[in-house]
Order: C-alpha cells, then sequence, then structure tokens
C-alpha cells in the first residue's frame, strides 16, 4: 500500500513508519521502564500492588535463580502456565533477562496438548499453577521438563492475605485436585534464593527468540509461532504509534481480563503499558462477571481490552452500566469479530467507542487497527499498522480491486521468523516475506479493511459464498439473543445449509421467530435453516466462540 497515501489516512499524530530497532530486547524496555517509573504501580492483582521497583527486583531474583541454581543458559526454554496473577510478569521478565525464550502455555490444556507444547518446544522448565499440577503429573514423564516451579493463587499477595487464599482455594473451594510431582521448588522460595544469588546480564539481540508462541491448532498440530525480540518490539510500538495520541505517559490504567499469556495481552495490555508507566489490573478470573464488575467499581481505569464476548458479558452483567466510565478513553476489540450490536451497546452505555483490531499470532499480534478518533463502530478493522503492509489477493496471487473479496496477505517487522521446527507449514504461510493470513477481506476505497471470514469458516450454499460473521451479527440484533454462533452442515440439494446456535435470555423464543427475523435481514440463502438453543456456547481461553466445536 502506497506509505503516502496511508499516511494521509491517519489521524493526526500517527507516524506512518515506526522503530523495530529502539531496543535491542524486551529486558531492556523493562530495565529502562522500571527505572522510570520505579515509583509507579505496574500491576494490581487482588488488591495486591507491585511497583515498576519491585517488578525489576523481583524479576531479577528469578533470572539469576533460573541462571545459577537451574543452570539455564541463553536460547533454553521457559515454560509459564499460570494464569493473570503477580506471579505472572515476574516469572516472564525474569525469563527474558535471563535470555531464555519464554513458551506461554494455557493452563486449561490437556494432558495431551501440554505434553505436545512440551515437547515440540524441547522445553527444560515451567512455571505452573499448582491447580493444574495434576496435568502435568501425567506427562512430565514423556517431556524434556527437568525443573518444576510450583506456583499458588496467594504467593504474592502476602503472608496473611495469601495463605487464606490458598487455604479457601485449596479446602473450601477444592480448585487444587491432588497431584505428585518430584523436583519441585515453590515460587517464594525461587525469590528468595534468587535474591541471595548474582545476576549475570545476558546479551540479547533483536534477531533471538523472545517467545515460542503456540497456535490454536485449528487446522492440524498447535505449531510455536517464532516471535523474536524485535518482533515484539516492533508490535508495541507500532500499537503506540497508532493509539499514543490519546495516552498519557505515567497515567494510564489498563484492565487486563485477557490472559498475559495470549498474544492481544501479552503486547497490547503488559508490553506497550510498561513503556507509558501504566497500571495493570490483572483479573485472575473475568468469567465471574460479577466479581469482574466489583473489580472495576475499584479503580479509575483508562483503557479496557477484550474480545467480543467479554465485551458482551459485560453488558449483560447488573451493576456494569452504573460504574464511572469518565476516565475510560479507550476500549479495544480483537480476537474475533466485534458484532455492531455489541459496539453500539457498548458506546451507549460507556459514552466511549469500542474499537477493533485486527491480529495474528504470527504477527506478534497487530495487523490494522481502528483509528482513536473514529466517531462510532463501522464495520472495519481499521487501517494498517505503521510500518505494515496490507494486500487482498485472488488466489493466483493477483491483487484484488477496492471492495471485492480475497485473501489477506501481510508484511512487516512483526510477523514471525516461522513455525519452530515446521520448515513446510513455515513455507506454506510465508511467501517472499509476506504472511498469507487465510483470512477472507476487502478494502475500500479509503484504506479501510473488512475481514468477511475465515477461509475455512466459510459456508457455501448452493454455490454462493455465506460468511458466518454475518449471520451471527443479523441474529445478535434480535433483543433476545445473548450469543450467536453461525456454522454450515451438509444438505443433499445445496451443497451446505446454515445453522445456527443461540443463547438467548427468553425462554419464550422459538425457531421459527428467530428464523422470521432472520429472513428480514438477509437473502434467502443466507438465512439459517436450523435454530439450537443452548446455555452457552465453547469458547476458547479469551472467550473467541469455538465454531469447530460446534460442528
Amino acid at each position: 500500500m502506497d506509505k503516502i497515501w496511508l499516511e494521509k489516512s491517519y489521524p493526526p499524530g500517527v507516524p506512518a513508519e515506526i522503530d523495530a530497532d529502539k531496543y535491542q530486547s524486551l529486558a531492556e524496555l523493562l530495565i529502562k521502564y522500571s527505572q522510570q517509573y520505579a515509583d509507579n504501580i505496574a500491576f494490581i492483582n487482588m488488591d495486591v500492588k507491585l511497583s515498576y521497583r519491585q517488578l525489576a527486583e523481583q524479576a531479577t531474583a528469578f533470572a539469576a535463580y533460573l541462571q545459577q541454581d537451574l543452570g539455564l543458559k541463553k536460547g533454553d526454554k521457559l515454560a509459564i502456565m499460570v494464569p493473570n496473577t503477580l506471579q505472572y510478569p515476574i516469572a516472564l521478565f525474569g525469563g527474558l533477562l535471563a535470555g531464555l525464550t519464554i513458551v506461554n502455555v494455557n493452563p486449561l490444556y490437556t494432558a495431551r496438548e501440554l505434553k505436545h507444547q512440551l515437547n515440540d518446544s524441547g522445553t527444560q522448565a515451567i512455571v505452573i499453577i499448582e491447580n493444574f499440577a495434576h496435568t502435568l503429573e501425567e506427562v512430565i514423564d514423556d517431556t524434556p521438563v527437568e525443573k518444576v516451579i510450583l506456583t499458588s493463587l496467594g504467593d504474592r499477595l502476602g503472608f496473611l492475605k495469601g495463605n487464606l487464599v490458598n487455604l479457601v482455594v485449596r479446602h473450601v473451594k477444592k480448585m487444587v485436585p491432588a497431584f505428585k510431582l518430584n523436583n519441585t521448588i515453590n515460587f517464594n522460595q525461587v525469590l528468595d534464593k534468587g535474591a541471595r544469588l548474582n545476576f549475570q546480564p545476558v546479551a540479547v539481540s533483536g534477531d533471538d527468540l523472545a517467545f515460542l508462541q503456540y497456535t490454536g491448532g485449528t487446522t492440524g498440530v498447535s505449531k510455536g509461532a517464532m516471535l523474536t525480540h524485535r518482533n515484539m518490539i516492533a508490535n508495541l510500538e507500532q500499537a503506540k504509534a497508532f493509539l499514543g495520541p490519546i495516552l498519557e505517559d505515567g497515567k494510564e490504567f489498563v484492565v487486563t481480563a485477557l490472559p498475559l499469556y495470549h498474544i492481544f495481552a501479552l503486547t497490547a495490555n503488559c508490553m506497550l503499558f510498561i513503556t507509558l508507566g501504566g497500571t495493570n489490573l490483572l483479573i485472575t478470573n473475568p468469567r465471574d462477571m460479577p466479581n469482574f464488575v466489583k473489580e472495576l467499581k475499584k479503580y479509575k481505569f483508562t483503557t479496557l481490552t477484550g474480545v467480543n464476548t467479554l465485551f458482551n458479558g459485560l453488558l449483560n452483567t447488573k451493576g456494569f452500566k452504573d460504574l464511572d466510565f469518565s476516565h475510560l478513553k479507550l476500549a479495544l476489540g480483537g480476537g474475533m469479530a466485534v458484532q455492531q450490536p455489541v459496539a453500539e451497546r457498548w458506546q451507549q452505555v460507556t459514552r466511549t467507542r469500542l474499537l477493533e483490531g485486527y491480529g495474528l499470532t504470527e504477527c506478534a499480534p497487530l495487523v490494522t487497527v481502528s483509528p482513536y478518533n473514529q466517531k462510532a463502530y463501522n464495520g472495519t478493522i481499521g487501517l494498517p499498522a505503521p510500518s505494515t503492509d496490507v494486500k487482498v489477493i485472488d488466489e493466483l496471487g493477483n491483487e484484488r480491486p477496492v471492495g471485492e473479496a480475497g485473501e489477506m496477505i501481510v508484511k512487516g517487522p512483526q510477523v514471525m521468523k516461522g513455525y519452530y521446527n515446521r520448515p513446510e507449514a513455515t513455507d506454506e504461510v510465508l511467501k517472499d516475506g509476506w504472511l498469507y493470513t487465510g483470512d477472507i477481506a476487502t478494502m475500500d476505497e479509503n484504506g479501510y479493511f473488512k475481514i468477511v471470514d475465515r477461509k475455512k469458516d466459510m459456508i457455501i450454499v448452493s454455490g454462493f459464498n455465506v460468511f458466518p460473521n454475518e449471520i451471527e451479527e443479523v441474529v445478535m440484533m434480535h433483543t433476545d439473543i445473548i450469543e450467536a454462533a453461525a456454522i454450515g452442515i451438509p444438505h443433499d440439494v445445496s451443497g451446505e445449509m446454515v445453522k445456527i446456535f443461540v443463547v438467548t435470555r427468553n425462554t419464550q423464543l422459538c425457531e421459527k421467530d428467530l428464523i422470521k427475523h432472520c429472513k428480514q435481514h438477509l437473502t434467502n440463502y443466507k438465512v439459517p435453516k436450523l435454530v439450537e438453543f443452548k446455555d452457552e456456547l465453547p469458547k476458547s481461553n479469551v472467550g473467541k466462540i469455538l465454531r469447530r466445536e460446534l460442528r
């Protein structure tokens, strides 16, 4: 895309290019900003605060232990299987300071998924929350993991509160299944031991691997996207360039409900707000919406990121509309399509625009984002991030005209090196520096992109392409619908027909009424032929509705 033309489309203060080499490494970033904002609060979890100074001190102690006691060296793999608690950023930056490659692991993984990821990455050590240690017990003997750092939910909450939380979690709520693991050490003991050891700084370059970030494995086996320090630095600088004009150094308060082990929150919340000296409020269990709203009531938050289902869930939770939104300046949705009814209701309730971004694990993740000065939801994923080229092409590789759908491909400093130990899979998606996203998109005359749908989710009815996103958005326009998902199911005559799964707030709503509603807004071949009512829809760890499970 023509950079000069694109620059004219950007809102005031947003450059067309960023410096992907601004920092040598993510460790340098932590050192710089922990000194600059030493007394600012970096993270809050369950009312306990961690300053930038404390974060740097504890991360350094953690790094010293990894080096001196575990003998881990630059490039070795450290898995972190921990939800949003203070332990996560301490372990994260400790590993990065030691020059290790971080392997983020979803705590909800099954034993099969965990075994695959630990073996595929060659992980030598893991930090794991005790609630899921029984999963590790099942597979650890068949993995390269030699050392286990165990942590409990209350470990960094102070003596009294921490012990009380752990007592309730273990014995009242019984959230810790029995397990037996050898060669373990407690997280707090690691920090105590590390504080007495000498940390040796490690020389890390932009091309060194910072993360092996595993994709969801929606097509075949889960693959580790190799994200370098430069990839991550480029992406946080891209996000900062695009959103920076409305963000103030040392004054931002971001709500982090998405897990930090997910690439969206890792970059957009953790890394970006470190460079702003901002505060991250870590929500450990965002699915408990009533308690989530109680947490929000305590703070003057300025930014909130999430997926469509999270925003929708908040809007449908008692007490949310009564919160003080006077400080909220930015709400950013990603991970899945933001639906128009949700965006419009969000703006009505909070008086803040719900901006939509688009990204992939393979791009660290940001590719495009709505401008900060956009007045209202416009159904697009915005403009390309600075220093990012985006094209829409047909199956022969030719660029599609404005308004015509095709596969979106991306080039920029945030694009991964490839999939770990998978050259063939890498060659399938990386061609001449372009990442083939597998997403079907269009571009309008102003340079705004719109995702039509995933290639693999497309429904074909009598030769016509039907995109689930469009069906779901129409269904969500019905006032009785809370959530919706559309899939294609086999049909003898048309090849496929549309089926929708819905969660409703009205038990009297019937299939006939919903189909009638859809007929008012959709061409006949797009109208769902079957409706299934459910209590809830299956979702990923970040709340993305999993159509493949509904199939």
